[in-house]
């Protein structure tokens, strides 16, 4: 899987970041220095400065008409103090000397009695490429972004005359970002992302039905040609029809197929967050201290990647500057490792992952997802449909929820069918997965060789931050899966 490109070298990148996020402010490698000397006169673990600058930009279209249309510009700087199990945290949107020795000071109320730390020179970190610096907003002239919205639209009215109502938005931004540590690293990125949308609802004698797609990641607008516009009309628009004609979802518990790529949003939710460091280290988590043991059926291997090239959830560093890797959390069926970010890792003895991610400098850092999946089995997909005998074949997905603490979940599908006697029938709609995540690993029976990721569309929440992610898994059969229904 294509993971690294190397283009514009880390040393210009640097440089830009400098120049917008320090330069302005009279900051230099220095002043920080200074600041974490007085930081760390009383003794801490870990302090840390967090820079960062964001664009950003989201318009909407609705009626055949643009009407809305937002821009905003936020920057600021965030300050924080470890010590223990204990973090202070402080921030400002006021990058300035004064600022930062404020918020300095106000994190100090943590500190342990001891002597002074002495602080290393401040020095430059390094990363691998893996998306370009690009800045999507500057990428395309307002009025070709207006007019892409009403390409997509055209593109789904076109499709089906059953159409009554199309939505679309395009959301872009532009990111810099500098950590600068206690232990002497500063680093830096400037991250893009971009996003496009689009609903529809048809309506065909009384009755209505929405369909949705979309996608995006780490490049800017001219990833959205035309042919990608006809794709996300064409997907949307199927689900809406193929929702107008389908049947109430049966109940019960039977065998359950999940479809390649999105679906995956179950995995991360049902056990991805159980996964992350915070949970299992407070033991909260249903996989707390179960490193080594099987917790999936055989042949189950997941795995959170921030690496892969212009993924959404991808980043060339994390948060607190480390860089991000491919770490394996379950491998054919065994737990080997949790997410972890330098508090909860230093705490539990065990390496960082590259995984601490925050929303803004406004918030603290915590072990987080990046781009989470399962990897490929040996299962043709027919044959994993073939092998049901009466079950549910879920495609796409809504909304869900997870208990992070027993494991428990509910999620809805937006796009399902039954499966009679080895074939896929007719739709249904209004059905419901109900389970626990470490016991649905358990029954996972087949594998399928068609490994996708999802469109780039994942936000993930997590103690009132959001964050971007991605998701992906092969198509999967789950045995004895609680399905609830409205036949």
């Amino acid at each position: 899987m294509n993971r690294v490109q190397h283009n514009q070298p880390f040393d210009t990148l640097f440089a830009t970041a400098q120049q917008s996020l320090l330069t302005p402010y009279a900051i230099e490698a220095s002043h920080i220095e200074q600041v974490f000397a007085r930081m760390m006169a009383h003794r801490l673990d870990y302090a840390d400065l967090y820079f960062q600058y964001t664009r950003a930009e989201s318009w909407s279209l609705e009626e055949g008409i643009v009407k809305s249309g937002s821009f905003n510009i936020d920057q600021g700087v965030g300050v924080r103090a470890v010590s223990g199990e204990k973090t202070a945290f402080a921030y400002s949107d006021d990058i300035s000397l004064n600022a930062l020795d404020s918020a300095a000071q106000a994190t100090r109320a943590i500190a342990r009695q001891g002597g002074t730390q002495s602080v290393p020179v401040m020095r430059r970190g390094s990363r691998r490429e893996i998306y370009l610096p690009h800045d999507p907003i500057a990428s395309l002239k307002d009025a070709d972004k207006v007019a892409m919205l009403e390409r997509i639209e055209g593109y789904a009215r076109a499709l089906d005359p059953r159409v009554t109502q199309v939505m679309a938005s395009l959301a872009g931004e532009y990111e810099l970002v500098m950590v600068a540590r206690s232990d002497g690293l500063m680093n830096a990125d400037i991250r893009p992302l971009v996003r496009l949308s689009v609903q529809v609802i048809i309506e065909s004698n009384g009755k209505r039905e929405q369909g949705s797609a979309g996608g995006g990641g780490r490049f800017d607008y001219a990833q959205f040609d035309d042919a990608m516009l006809r794709k996300y009309a064409a997907q949307a628009v199927h689900q809406a029809v193929v929702n107008l004609d389908a049947a109430p979802a049966p109940a019960g518990s039977m065998t359950v197929v999940l479809g390649n790529g999105w679906p995956g949003i179950l995995l991360h939710e049902a056990i991805g967050h159980g996964l992350e460091g915070d949970f299992n280290r407070k033991g909260s988590s249903a996989f707390s201290g179960r490193i080594g043991e099987r917790v999936a059926a055989t042949g189950v291997t997941v795995v959170d990647d921030g690496t892969l090239a212009r993924r959404r959830g991808s980043m060339q560093m994390d948060d607190e500057g480390n860089a991000t890797q491919c770490t394996t959390l379950i491998e054919n069926g065994i737990l080997r490792g949790y997410l972890q970010d330098s508090l909860n890792a230093r705490l539990m003895g065990v390496p960082v992952t590259g995984n601490a991610r925050r929303e803004s400098y406004a918030h603290i850092p915590m072990p987080r997802m990046t781009n989470t999946y399962m990897l490929n089995g040996d299962k043709d997909p027919k044959e994993i449909i073939a092998s049901v005998k009466h079950g549910l074949y879920a495609v796409n997905f809504g909304g869900g929820q997870v208990d992070i603490t027993s494991g428990k979940f509910v999620f809805s599908t937006s796009e399902a069918y039954m499966i009679e006697d080895g074939k896929i029938t007719h739709p249904v709609k209004g059905a419901t997965l109900i389970g626990n995540g470490h016991d649905v690993l358990t029954r996972i029976s087949m594998i399928g060789n068609d490994m996708a990721l999802d469109p780039g569309v994942g936000t993930c929440g997590k103690e009132g931050q959001s964050v971007p992610v991605g998701v992906g898994q092969p198509t999967v059969r789950i045995d004895g899966l609680t399905v609830g229904g409205t036949a």
